[in-house]
């Protein structure tokens, strides 16, 4: 889930929030939630976490994520 807000991007994908990161948007808090799930608060000072989050789904990142996430799931299959 992604959230802008008062100048924040929030998400609980991590790979998103790295490439978030990477991309300039400063981590500004990093948290375990009740549900076990990440939350992720990036600063967005100029509301761009929107249009980064969609660069982020059409890029090589996003597809070497993937790929990461088949072999891991290999790995917890055998």
């Amino acid at each position: 889930s992604e959230m802008t807000m008062n100048n924040c991007y929030t998400t609980s994908d991590l790979s998103l929030a790295a490439y978030l990161s990477m991309k300039g948007l400063a981590l500004k808090k990093a948290t375990k939630v009740a549900n076990g799930r990440f939350e992720f608060t990036l600063e967005d000072p100029n509301d761009i976490g929107e249009s980064l989050s969609l660069e982020y789904i059409n890029s090589d990142f996003s597809k070497f994520d993937n790929q990461i996430r088949l072999v891991k799931k290999l790995l917890y299959t055998k």
